[in-house]
């Protein structure tokens, strides 16, 4: 009885332990929701936004931007008209990074 309770704890804590380390494991995670890849917009004004999770430092084209408390982003960008290419990239505490690109077209 008590081996098999020393067993169960300990197969407890190490599952608890992969719970707590998913952070680690999966790395920074960013979604784009606004605008979709290859939209074209009529307004040279665009607000870009999204999620984030893991991240320790967001930028979107070169320029940093920051989260909320639950990894929300929005930021508003001017484009020229024609074919923009918008890079979100993200970097997690233990370097790791993540990025994604889409293309937007301007009317």
């Amino acid at each position: 009885m008590r081996r098999t309770l020393v067993i169960v704890f300990f197969a407890l804590l190490i599952v608890y332990s992969l719970f707590q380390a998913r952070f680690v494991i999966l790395g920074p995670q960013i979604q784009i929701d606004t605008p979709k890849d290859n939209a074209t917009l009529d307004s040279d004004v665009v607000v870009v936004s999204g999620t984030a999770e893991n991240v320790a430092y967001l930028s979107l084209d070169g320029m940093q931007i920051y989260t909320d408390k639950a990894g929300h982003w929005s930021q508003e960008l001017i484009a020229p008209k024609g074919i923009s290419i918008l890079e979100l990239a993200a970097r997690d505490r233990f370097g790791r990074q993540v990025e994604k690109t889409i293309r937007v077209v301007f009317n």
